[in-house]
């Protein structure tokens, strides 16, 4: 059994007086055999310590740390980190941090998660021989199991494992969820006490013994034995997801990247939830959550499915430049929904407890409220630092003096004649919600909040209008299917390539695509309910000459504002065309704005639409073939139809 003294959280290099720990010295205080240096395992219900005992057996760290979420263990779990060199002060900033990652471990690994089952086809579609499948990874659970058992035996040896509770959503919300991340990594547990419902409250909901989410995570050593980057361990040539949706469990290894550690985002709240979600009668989407008041007082609520780094945080906090009008944000990124049975309208919560943006881009000029939200108790991910001890990324050129001296995510000096970014692409800021100076007052309701639009996107240069909606549900959800942007950093893929996103969930469907398809259909047959509408929108065309059409940030309030108008049924605001409603002529209100091109931004052209048809066609054949619902298949023969008669 490892030795454990008091307050030195089982690490030599932290001494004594700078640590607080809450060391529980009964000589019963183990599991396995194994201390735990913090915490009491009589707080763990029979459940919860029946999967920390199998996992501590499993991994043999050395001490066992039941976290609590406090500001003191917190301290503790900083002061572990900056001396391990894993993250930075930044003084410039209250309680804020920089972690500088391997520089192999900066993104999502979609080509390394899969879903697990029985059988192939619950998780993938029957693909067109020959044909790759992009809608998801499948694995059987037998490759599952040798997989974890040739990287996780003895992984934690001299380390501490973490036990986080968590619940995604208001602890004790009907729509709510509670889930469990044992880790390695002291930054998992920072994070996660961010970006979830972390702490003693989860803990106690969790003492009745009830089910939750089992989450795994392990930071890994190279086949070698050594770690490239000291401070930032990982072992990214053998990083693996690995979820089990019929037992509702999240295995990962070998990476310490939001994504592929903070198991409470894409994890579970999408792949995981989404299953969970169709046994329920419900939905986890990709999808932000942003409530809107007009000038007469009126408030509504509206979610949006756009790929990432498409520009879900900056409209979730999107500041008006339209008078009257007040935007607030419930959250940026992650929507669970489910139809309210008082009210008949679909609800909507943000599982997310904080924001993990998209850093490069974000600047006081295209999102003044991120801005403000993340200069206190944040952690940076892969951004460059600044000599006076802030932060930099491309976007804030402006934003600092020039006489400012730059070091860029690889620690080296930069300067604005480098032709090569100070910060990641994919670089990140960590940040509380409730530190969003426009965080809805309702962003915690444990009802939800009512939803009357859902918006899908994506950027597309060419073709695409700004905005229209859809004709009806199905045809909503056939919009939501065929959705393509151009392809984004936040996962390992190359270049603008214009990629099929359906729903904006391509990495993260936690069942065959076919059967979500028909799982969103199938809100049209429930009784009573009141579905909302569905737009399309599209912030990024582009003109002859490769401008932008639409200024986009604080105007696309004007696009909201047609988007209310048409929730609200008002007459004359929108001509029919082959794609669906769009704007009339004056029904888009652009008071203010000059050099607004129109007849550019709405038009449809022929053969970019005939070419944009058989794409689709040869999307979903190929890549959905027999799941694919009947009622999706004739919305696509009806647009080919209406194209070709335009």
């Amino acid at each position: 059994m490892p030795q454990v003294t008091n307050g030195s959280v089982g690490y030599s290099s932290i001494p004594d007086s700078t640590c607080v720990t809450k060391t529980i010295k009964a000589a019963n205080n183990q599991i396995r055999g194994i201390a735990v240096s913090y915490g009491n395992i009589s707080t763990l219900s029979p459940k919860l310590r029946e999967f920390v005992e199998k996992n501590a057996e499993l991994c043999r760290p050395s001490q066992i740390h039941i976290c609590d979420g406090s500001e003191a263990e917190n301290d503790q779990l900083t002061r572990l980190m900056v001396s391990r060199g894993m993250i930075k002060p930044l003084p410039k900033y209250k309680n804020c941090w920089l972690a500088l990652t391997n520089p192999k471990d900066v993104a999502r690994v979609e080509g390394r998660t899969f879903m697990c089952s029985k059988n192939k086809r619950d998780t993938i579609p029957q693909t067109k021989p020959g044909v790759t499948g992009a809608l998801g990874n499948w694995m059987s659970l037998e490759d599952m199991e040798k997989n974890i058992q040739e990287r996780f035996p003895g992984c934690m040896e001299g380390q501490t494992m973490y036990v986080i509770p968590f619940s995604m959503g208001p602890v004790g919300s009907p729509l709510a969820k509670l889930g469990v991340e044992l880790t390695d990594s002291p930054y998992v547990v920072s994070s996660m006490r961010i970006m979830t419902k972390m702490g003693a409250p989860a803990l106690k909901a969790l003492s009745n013994n009830c089910d939750f989410v089992k989450a795994l995570h392990a930071l890994g050593t190279p086949a070698s034995g050594q770690h490239e980057y000291p401070s930032w361990p990982c072992d990214p040539e053998r990083t693996i997801i690995l979820h089990n949706a019929e037992k509702n469990e999240i295995v990962s290894y070998g990476s310490g990247y939001g994504g592929n550690s903070l198991l409470g985002k894409k994890c579970f709240a999408l792949r995981i939830g989404s299953c969970i979600a169709r046994k329920e009668g419900w939905l986890a989407e990709h999808m932000l959550i942003l409530g809107i008041t007009n000038p007469a007082g009126v408030k509504r609520y509206i979610v949006a499915a756009f790929p990432s780094a498409c520009g879900k945080t900056n409209l979730a906090m999107l500041q008006s430049t339209l008078p009257g009008y007040k935007i607030e944000c419930v959250g940026d990124d992650i929507a669970w929904m489910k139809f309210n049975e008082r009210t008949g309208k679909l609800h909507a919560i943000n599982p997310e407890n904080g924001f993990f943006g998209v850093a490069p881009g974000t600047s006081m000029e295209t999102n003044p409220n991120a801005m403000k939200t993340m200069f206190a108790n944040s952690v940076f991910t892969n951004v460059a630092a600044t000599s006076d001890g802030g932060v930099f990324w491309e976007g804030m050129e402006k934003e600092i003096s020039p006489d400012v001296a730059i070091t860029d995510w690889h620690g080296k000096a930069w300067n604005r004649t480098k032709n090569y970014p100070a910060a990641h692409p994919n670089s990140r800021f960590c940040s509380p919600a409730n530190q969003c100076p426009i965080i809805d007052p309702q962003w915690e309701a444990p009802e939800g909040v009512p939803i009357d639009a859902i918006l899908f996107g994506g950027r597309r240069p060419a073709g695409v209008p700004l905005v229209y909606e859809a004709f009806d549900w199905e045809h909503g959800v056939f919009i939501g299917a065929s959705m393509r942007s151009e392809a984004t950093a936040a996962a390992e893929f190359k270049g603008k390539v214009i990629m099929h996103d359906p729903f904006a969930m391509r990495p993260f469907f936690g069942y065959n695509f076919g059967q979500y398809l028909e799982h969103w259909l199938s809100m049209n047959k429930k009784p009573g309910v009141q579905l909302p509408k569905i737009f399309h929108v599209n912030w990024f065309r582009k003109g002859d000459k490769g401008q932008f059409l639409w200024p986009g940030f604080g105007e696309n309030v004007r696009v909201l504002d047609w988007i209310l108008n048409r929730v609200e049924n008002k007459p004359n605001t929108a001509a029919k065309t082959a794609i669906g409603y769009i704007p009339t002529t004056s029904a888009l209100n652009l008071t203010g704005l000059d050099n607004i091109d129109l007849k550019q931004l709405f038009d449809l052209p022929k053969d970019f639409w005939t070419q944009e048809v058989k794409e689709i066609e040869r999307y979903l054949e190929e890549q959905v073939g027999e799941d694919l619902p009947k009622s999706i298949a004739a919305q696509l023969s009806a647009l080919k139809a209406r194209i070709a008669s335009s």
